[in-house]
């Protein structure tokens, strides 16, 4: 298959297009989050890239309408000093998916491989104990008791479109919340960034556990092409479902409860 050309590309989805496709993947993933239940399947999704990515919009596009107690979202915060002496991946663990589950994993055992290797947060050494060692547990995973489906997505954005987020996000008092301690020394280290990603995918898109890349510049597309990927990749089908009726009001008890709430304090409505 060849690459995009990185100069030109489709047009930009107009709004109404691109919702009405996000409908109809969102409805279709309601289907697949049925199928997980009846069938007792297990799945990761891990969501890898750069600062400004878009893993953040990727994910709740994922997740808007699906049940949360199906579709989990993990987004650990930085390890305690406890968890600093644990085994590295340990930590992650507790928070794989049981039966009827699909865990999105919003970063993940794979900072070890960018922020924290680019950044000097972990040794040369434990860097590359983790490229070593994170291909067998990741096979672990997915061979060992029935297995758990893992579907890795690296989020690619382009030097230039990543500069126009951070600067659109120092702009808009509704972005800065987004702008982390990191996100601007990740600017200055663009291609240390890079050659951590190329590390990580060298050693670590295997057969059992395979990357996948996703050009994350058009958001829009970026998004439907994402949710698309999901569907292809975990095989399904519409689950039957019994007929429902709305029950009729019992009567036997009836009374004015509206007119029990009138000492009550109610909301202001100013809208």
């Amino acid at each position: 298959m060849s690459k995009p050309d990185k100069n030109s590309g489709p047009k930009r989805l107009k709004r109404k297009e691109y919702e009405k496709e996000l409908r109809g993947l969102q409805a279709r993933l309601c289907l697949l989050q049925e199928w997980v239940k009846r069938k007792g399947r297990r799945i990761v999704i891990v969501f890898e890239g750069r600062d400004a990515a878009g893993k953040g919009g990727m994910i709740k596009a994922i997740t808007e309408r699906v049940s949360p107690r199906v579709f989990r979202v993990v987004a650990l915060p930085a390890p305690s000093d406890r968890e600093k002496s644990q085994t590295y991946m340990q930590r992650f663990m507790p928070h794989l998916p049981a039966a009827g589950e699909i865990v999105i994993f919003d970063r993940s055992w794979y900072n070890r491989a960018g922020v924290e290797h680019v950044m000097g947060f972990c040794t040369k050494e434990q860097h590359k104990s983790f490229l070593e060692l994170c291909p067998m547990v990741e096979r672990f995973i997915v061979e060992t008791d029935g297995g758990i489906q893992l579907i890795k997505i690296w989020l690619e954005v382009s030097d230039r479109e990543q500069a126009r987020r951070f600067e659109a996000r120092i702009d808009d008092p509704l972005r800065q919340w987004k702008l982390s301690p990191m996100d601007l020394p990740s600017r200055a280290k663009w291609f240390e960034y890079s050659r951590a990603r190329d590390m990580m995918l060298e050693a670590t898109d295997t057969e059992a556990a395979p990357w996948h890349i996703l050009h994350s510049d058009d958001k829009r597309r970026a998004r439907l092409n994402c949710i698309r990927h999901i569907l292809d990749t975990v095989p399904h089908k519409e689950v039957s479902r019994k007929a429902v009726k709305l029950p009729m009001r019992e009567m036997d008890h009836a009374y004015d409860d509206q007119a029990t709430l009138e000492h009550r304090k109610f909301v202001r409505q100013v809208y």
